[in-house]
């Protein structure tokens, strides 16, 4: 999940950060009102945070996209966090568009709780139950994890890792995401692990001796899955269910 954070204050900034990745977040910081606004027109997030240290003025910038938002069907939710304990901002953040308005400093997990909450409530009825890839076939509901109706025995963890790799092929998955989304820890504590289940994931993606899709380290982005270049082309986009 992708999270867009406009926070000026670096050190709130970095707790917010803190907090939502070791839930398993991806976050991308935003320190001006332009740099965020340009970037959520041609890049879809999951929520947008926004952090409002003093009290805005009648035409601020931020307020006028809440407000043209709310009324153009963007369904990304959006999450004021303020200091200010000020009952007018309250009801002029949410009048104008805001989905949630949480006070700080404030308790991490209720930070993560609301934040679950907003995204699940944007969510589409019909979330992904299943993945299918060049012959591969994942069922989130079973955990049941086969190659063309073969099934192929995994570990909770290496379901979750092989769900997490099948569902961005071709994207880098960094080490701390891993680790927060599987181990629910600090990628710190969980990396000694990572690679040893990658390593025991790569030898059960091997089927009859053939490999059909590997997974590619990077030391500076972490791993991704990729096609071998054997398998043709026409299998590159997974089926959702």
């Amino acid at each position: 999940m992708k999270i867009a954070c406009y926070i000026r204050n670096v050190s709130v900034f970095e707790q917010v950060r803190t907090h939502l990745i070791r839930s398993g977040f991806e976050v991308t910081h935003f320190d001006s009102e332009t740099s965020l606004l340009r970037t959520i027109r041609r890049t879809a997030f999951d929520l947008v945070i926004i952090d409002i240290a003093v009290i805005p003025r009648d035409d601020d910038s931020i307020f006028s996209w809440l407000n043209f938002r709310s009324g153009s069907g963007d369904r990304t939710p959006t999450l004021i966090l303020s200091p200010l304990r000020n009952a007018d901002l309250v009801a002029l953040a949410l009048d104008n568009g805001a989905d949630d308005f949480l006070l700080r400093p404030y308790e991490p997990v209720e930070l993560v709780a609301r934040t679950n909450a907003l995204i699940r409530r944007s969510a589409p009825p019909n979330l992904r139950r299943t993945i299918e890839f060049a012959g591969f076939q994942l069922n989130r509901e079973t955990a049941h994890f086969s190659f063309y109706g073969k099934q192929i025995s995994l570990t909770s963890r290496e379901f979750s890792m092989a769900w997490l790799f099948f569902s961005s092929p071709g994207v880098y998955i960094s080490r701390e995401t891993i680790g927060a989304v599987i181990w629910s820890a600090d990628s710190e504590v969980a990396g000694r692990t990572i690679e040893q289940h990658v390593y025991k994931l790569r030898k059960k993606l091997v089927v009859d001796n053939e490999q059909i899709v590997m997974i590619r380290t990077a030391y500076s982005q972490g791993y991704r899955l990729e096609l071998c270049n054997n398998v043709p082309h026409t299998t590159t986009l997974p089926a959702v269910g």
